[in-house]
């Protein structure tokens, strides 16, 4: 068995990625139009009947948008959700497709180990996931205002690890945001800027080495560019004399495209 990745959409205006094994597939958020979706299973080779579940990180919008949708594109899919997103998930869903998750605990779907663990970010109880499967492990983090020691334990041993790298801050403070948004964003319960993001990279790399792929998720329209998160990262990590190669790759989660799909 192999686990495979394709990111269908990251960012600030919609989200949703898909994992998948040779017999079990997963969405992670389904924060972009049901059409999308279902071009992304396409574009993935993957039958819409294999979908097993969606996996729900927190429920604003540009993670839970096309939940309604996707009952009725796939009737016997189970979204899981924590009880507090449930809560406050405004978005119809028949009850029959609701399941739900404590937030630290592992379950399993199909062939496939996911454990959701606690992210800093305001909404009611956002998580990032991990998800296993032969001996292979995918993180995605995003929606965090901070890494915090749980977070890093979680994600510093990833195969494959999509995190978020959401703004250049010098790009935020003089931008057109207003001030308390400005605040919000940078705030511990806000996103990861991209020094963060490389900070935190440097740190597993240099605790962790191992062959790696990394993805940065969740960037900000108008606080950043992929050219200016990668940069960002990358100088970040030279200064710690780590470098990009076959042992660390790095490649940015477009917010209106797909990736390619990634073969662990």
């Amino acid at each position: 068995m192999s686990l495979k990745f394709c990111s269908f959409a990251s960012g600030s205006s919609g989200n949703c990625y898909l994992v998948k094994s040779d017999e079990t597939a997963i969405l992670i958020d389904a924060g972009i139009s049901g059409k999308r979706i279902l071009e992304g299973l396409e574009y993935t080779h993957t039958p819409r009947e294999m979908v097993s579940a969606i996996l729900v990180t927190h429920e604003h919008i540009d993670h839970v948008q096309s939940l309604p949708v996707m009952t009725k594109r796939i009737p016997d899919v189970q979204i899981y959700a924590n009880e507090a997103t449930w809560d406050q998930i405004e978005r119809p869903v028949p009850e029959e497709n609701m399941g739900f998750f404590t937030t630290g605990e592992e379950f399993e779907i199909g062939d496939l180990v996911i454990r959701p663990f606690p992210v800093s970010h305001d909404a009611a109880e956002p998580v990032g996931f991990s998800i296993y499967g032969d001996g292979q492990q995918i993180s995605i983090c995003t929606d965090s205002g901070y890494i915090t020691e749980e977070i890093y334990e979680e994600i510093r041993a990833a195969d494959l690890l999509l995190l978020e790298a959401n703004h250049e801050k010098e790009m935020l403070l003089f931008g057109r945001y207003p001030y308390p948004l400005k605040q919000r964003i940078l705030g511990d319960e806000g996103h990861l800027s991209n020094l963060t993001c490389g900070e935190c990279l440097c740190r597993i790399v240099a605790e962790e080495p191992k062959k790696r792929q990394i993805l940065l998720g969740h960037l900000s329209h108008e606080n950043n560019t992929p050219e200016v998160a990668m940069q960002a990262i990358v100088n970040t990590l030279e200064e710690e004399r780590i470098f990009t190669g076959d042992e660390l790759r790095i490649e940015v989660a477009m917010r209106d495209s797909m990736s390619k799909i990634y073969e662990l």
